[in-house]
């Protein structure tokens, strides 16, 4: 193990003796079990502060020591979390103000990140508990990591604390210059101009989103130093060969699936080691792979495409997740396909007790062995042999697509709806925008990273194609960015709603898209909605002919093309039919291309691939797509890797798209989890066997096939 990498594929669980029914002892059985299903990692410690702590200045580290004990007697490592994302009583008690004040009123002592995350007595007694469990833990043979705090985020925190340091802060970027500060957030407007400091108002209910934006990104701010904080506690202790991580998650839509409005995971990573995640999504017959490659995508691009820990995942999950046969192998090497080194589940036992009792883990509530604990054994046996997990270990991507986000874009369309310019929750928002950008190039098998906003030009130059999807604040500086990535050859393709702000949500007072008129070769100055009623009609003679016509959602831009620029779309309305929907411009030694409307699912994988094959990108698994999922690497002996993974109810047969050996043989998993050896001997596929490019290989349902050439 490193700093900054692990030395194989880690396979693991969250692990809480703590947890256990009341005289319970069944650790080493654990382990037993844990070993036999080739695990070989566990988490623990995150969430138990009032455990390790049980009065002020009282340390009990039992269960601790417990499972460090176990898992080293076992073969087992262990990364131990700070605890310090769920407040102890007694420090209520002695200190309310440790929990957040939020829009919705005074916090609540009860659940989970409930605190103020910048409160003094929170950070007080937060680095006691840190600095005693790590010195405690730190010279363990069994400890490999530390995560410090877990799904860290600001938690919507209005406190007294949270705002007095907003207003330092914005003293200090304005040099105490008030007038300044209103001219630049345009505060005169509703007599919301402050003209003291003193006078400064609560923010909470502000409706000037250039403050609301900046207070946002400030609280942000504040989760990164936060985690580099505890981040700088822990290596004070910390071997050499031991890691630093968190665990980051998404926005949440009962799964994960969005850019985390909360924290600024670009940022934020750069306080740890390696970044980790949790990537939660639907399964059963609603199992796409979608959610897992969007996580792996960015967590991967928060380190520049460092390989990453995916710290929790599910297992049976809440109801409805049970994994049909076949299905926990095939997402736990969906993982491995987005460049994870590691794959640990939320968590080893089902709970008996309180919130979380139905997010069952891989034991059910007998704690005893079950279809999805002998299916996680089928994978960790799997990999945990060097001529498979040796060969699949730290995947490296050279993609030729990224996307471009932006956190101050996402805060800000949830103010300006997009459909309705009102703080209202109506229709779609920023993620949504995103994802139906995302998901089309992965039902393409067009495989992308993501970049953040302020990503500098010799990390845009690494692509061909850069997609802005509703980028609505943009800073100055990247606009130059990408005009100039533009002018280089690069290939732009941007959406509605992009370039309308800068980054302090001040609209450009100029022709939009701002900067970049003569890189588009267009300008607009109205939009609409549409309503359901105007169509989208690709013009028969141009790049995108052929694609059935479509209709326009969210929202129309009613776009003038220049001379010299293609119009691939027009809008099917005839108030509207003199305005382009689709376009590109030649600009230098690029172009550009502009969707000034939201396209359906369908319409914008179209968009998309058209939009691919003209950015010159190789995409070797567009062939294949609707067919199978195909997602690439280099692992590190220089072996190009391809992952063949079909997320359906049938089989398929599919042409190779590369030649070389099998690394991973498709494996038919029967109703009890165990490997059906009859019907597994019965594929034509083995392990170990040579394809050659076009050869078919048929991958039964829910399976993969991964070859290494």
């Amino acid at each position: 193990m490193g700093r900054n990498s692990v030395d194989r594929i880690l396979f693991g669980a969250a692990y809480y003796d703590e947890y256990m029914p009341k005289g319970e002892d069944r650790i080493d059985t654990d382990m037993r079990m844990m070993r036999a299903a080739g695990i070989n990692l566990i988490r623990i410690a995150e969430s138990t502060w009032s455990t390790c702590e049980p009065q002020p200045g009282v340390f009990d580290f039992t269960h601790v020591d417990r499972a460090l004990d176990a898992a080293a007697r076992h073969g087992i490592d262990v990364i131990v979390g700070t605890p310090t994302y769920a407040v102890p009583a007694w420090l209520v008690r002695m200190h309310p103000d440790v929990l957040a004040d939020t829009p919705a009123g005074p916090g609540k002592y009860g659940p989970r990140q409930i605190m103020d995350i910048v409160n003094p007595a929170y950070r007080l007694y937060g680095e006691r508990v840190i600095r005693r469990l790590i010195e405690h833990v730190a010279g363990h043979p069994a400890v490999i990591g530390y995560q410090v705090d877990n799904e860290t985020k600001y938690y919507d925190s209005v406190s007294p604390d949270m705002q007095a340091l907003f207003v330092k802060h914005l003293r200090g970027k304005f040099d105490d210059d008030l007038d300044a500060l209103n001219a630049r957030f345009g505060l005169d407007y509703w007599s919301n101009r402050v003209n003291a400091w003193e006078d400064f108002p609560d923010v909470t209910n502000t409706i000037n989103q250039s403050l609301r934006g900046e207070f946002d990104r400030f609280r942000r701010v504040q989760v990164a130093e936060y985690l580099a904080w505890q981040a700088g506690i822990v290596r004070e202790y910390a071997r050499d060969d031991q890691f630093v991580t968190q665990n980051f998650d998404f926005e949440w839509r009962g799964y994960s699936y969005g850019v985390q409005p909360a924290v600024d995971h670009f940022k934020a990573s750069r306080g740890v080691d390696i970044t980790g995640v949790d990537i939660y999504h639907p399964t059963e017959d609603e199992l796409t792979g979608t959610e897992i490659a969007f996580g792996g995508d960015m967590t991967r691009s928060t380190k520049d495409g460092a390989n990453y820990l995916v710290l929790e995942t599910e297992a049976q999950g809440q109801h409805g997740w049970v994994p049909f046969p076949g299905q926990l192998r095939l997402q736990a090497y969906s993982h491995l396909a987005s460049g994870a080194d590691m794959v640990e589940y939320w968590h080893w036992h089902s709970i008996h007790n309180s919130f979380e009792t139905y997010w069952k883990g891989l034991l059910s509530h007998d704690m005893e062995p079950n279809p999805t604990y002998e299916e996680a054994g089928v994978f960790g046996r799997e990999v945990a042999r060097p001529e498979i997990g040796g060969r699949l270990a730290h995947l490296r991507k050279d993609n030729g697509v990224a996307i471009m986000v932006s956190n101050e874009s996402l805060s800000a369309l949830d103010w300006f709806r997009v459909e309705t310019g009102f703080p209202d929750g109506v229709g779609v928002n920023y993620n949504d925008i995103v994802r139906r950008v995302y998901d089309a190039l992965f039902q393409l098998n067009v495989e992308c990273d993501f970049l953040p906003v302020d990503a500098p030009a010799e990390r845009l130059a690494r692509y061909a194609m850069i997609v802005t999807p509703a980028l609505y604040c943009t800073p100055a500086e990247t606009i130059g960015r990408l005009r100039d990535w533009v002018a280089a050859g690069g290939h732009l393709v941007s959406t509605l709603r992009s370039f309308v702000t800068d980054d302090e949500v001040t609209v450009w007072h100029d022709r939009a898209p701002h900067g970049l008129t003569d890189v588009f070769g267009l300008t607009y100055n109205q939009f609409t909605r549409p309503k359901g009623r105007v169509a989208v009609d690709f013009a028969d003679d141009a790049a995108l002919a052929g694609t059935p016509c479509a209709r326009a959602e969210a929202l129309i831009e009613l776009v003038r093309a220049d001379a010299g620029t293609e119009t691939l779309a027009r809008y099917g309305h005839y108030a509207w039919k003199d305005y382009a929907a689709v376009t590109r411009h030649a600009f230098g030694g690029g172009s550009a291309e502009w969707i000034a409307t939201l396209l359906d699912a369908d319409t914008m994988r179209a968009v998309m691939r058209e939009a691919v094959a003209h950015a010159g990108v190789e995409a070797p698994g567009l062939a294949l797509a609707g067919k199978v999922t195909v997602r690439r690497g280099v692992n590190a002996r220089g072996e190009t890797v391809t992952y063949l993974l079909n997320y359906s109810a049938d089989e398929v047969t599919v042409p190779s798209p590369v030649a070389g050996e099998v690394v991973v043989a498709p494996q038919v998993i029967a109703t009890d989890g165990t490997v059906d050896e009859e019907a597994s001997a019965a594929l034509a596929l083995r392990e170990g066997a040579t394809v050659a490019a076009g050869d078919g290989l048929a991958i039964p349902r829910w399976n993969l096939v991964v070859i290494a050439g």
